[in-house]
């Protein structure tokens, strides 16, 4: 059984993944891992942390020669934006006049729960790990669980058929979606131009009303695919 878990903070030195239960023997293509880490990095409406991270996954262990050896996996992603908070978040207590308080939780997110939850005065530390940068880390352990059904002849990918209220009114081939995660420009990773640009027209009024707006994935598996 695979199980994974991830450490780190949005702001700290790195995020860490690790694996388990992965076979031997398992052929890791980490140019595949680092595709797949690129490509969460891209879309319409991405925030600004996205533009100074350059996310490639260095194995610290369980691979070697380029195969799994049965021992847990372990991914390590630095955070570049690290050399900009070493005074504001330190491992050790540093100076208090300069870490970087988080006052005012974010609505809709952990943060008001997570300050209540463990008896802190501010939310910056749930801030640092309820936070989109930590998703780096599960889409490289995910990685290689697709490397893991590859081997198996099953193929795993997906495509958005909703943002807000714009959603994707036509039929869903394979093909389409194959077609699409091939592609080197992610805006919204919706098969249909004329439906991802009314998605990107939710975004837009998103942007400028400081709101969030909801979607939806699809993820579709085949066994047997030659992409």
């Amino acid at each position: 059984m695979l199980r994974f878990s991830t450490a780190g903070e949005s702001h700290g030195e790195a995020l860490v993944a690790l694996l388990s239960g992965m076979p031997a023997g398992i052929v890791v293509d980490l140019e595949f891992v680092n595709r797949e880490l690129w490509r969460r990095q891209q879309g319409y409406g991405r925030g600004g942390r996205m533009r100074i991270e350059r996310d490639t996954a260095r194995i610290l262990s369980g691979v070697r020669h380029g195969k799994t050896i049965g021992s847990p996996i372990a991914l390590l992603l630095e955070n570049r934006d690290w050399q900009n908070w070493t005074e504001a978040l330190p491992v050790e207590p540093g100076d208090p006049a300069k870490h970087k308080r988080v006052a005012s939780p974010r609505p809709g997110h952990a943060d008001l729960a997570g300050a209540v939850k463990y008896d802190f005065p501010e939310a910056r530390y749930v801030l640092e790990r309820a936070s989109a940068r930590e998703s780096a880390a599960r889409v490289a352990a995910g990685a290689l669980a697709k490397l893991l059904l590859r081997e198996l002849g099953i193929e795993v990918l997906s495509h958005v058929i909703a943002v807000g209220s714009a959603r994707l009114e036509q039929p869903v081939t394979w093909e389409a979606i194959a077609d699409l995660a091939a592609k080197d420009e992610v805006l919204l990773n919706c098969i249909a131009p004329e439906s991802e640009a009314r998605m990107k027209e939710q975004v837009d009024v998103a942007l400028r009303t400081g709101d969030s707006v909801g979607g939806v994935f699809e993820g579709s598996g085949r066994k047997g695919s030659s992409r």
